[in-house]
């Protein structure tokens, strides 16, 4: 197990990435903030679904769920169709300019990546990938239950 001083540092790393989500948002159009990207990747990802299972993969209340749903739909990039389901619920997909729009930021993104983690090798990189995957699933899907989960709760642990 590590020591206590190695967890502090790890710590104020972890702190420290706020100034790489910085410079990600930083490349993203005007149009399309943070919250509207996070949508659009989740929705790609996880294919159509309800805005309370959105609110849920995107840790936040449904309120602010609705606003960056109606800020992407008001662009055409999603549409909202009745749920056969429950008619009083909708299920949101991503239309062929939400995709346009999704694939552009990942090139963005790619480029940001690409120029500051250029001399670093495959392996680096790989690596990076590999223990942030490891890191956020030790926490559990934090993204998909809107919480930390207690430290002696099972979870269930699914890659995302």
């Amino acid at each position: 197990m590590a020591e206590r001083t190695q967890y502090e540092e790890l710590a104020r790393e972890l702190s420290a990435i706020g100034a790489v989500k910085r410079d990600l948002a930083r490349i993203l159009p005007h149009d399309c903030p943070a919250g509207s990207a996070a949508v659009l990747t989740l929705l790609d990802r996880h294919g159509a679904m309800r805005m309370s299972k959105l609110a849920e993969l995107l840790s936040v209340d449904t309120s602010v769920t609705s606003r960056h749903v109606t800020h992407v739909a008001d662009r055409g990039w999603i549409e909202r169709s009745p749920d056969p389901g429950d008619r009083r619920s909708r299920i949101l997909r991503l239309t062929p300019a939400g995709q346009e729009r999704l694939d552009e930021l990942s090139r963005r993104t790619s480029r940001l990546l690409a120029e500051r983690l250029g001399d670093w090798s495959d392996d680096d990189v790989g690596g990076l990938i590999r223990l942030m995957t490891r890191l956020r699933t030790s926490f559990g899907d934090c993204r998909s239950t809107g919480r930390l989960p207690h430290p002696n709760e099972p979870t269930t642990r699914t890659p995302a």
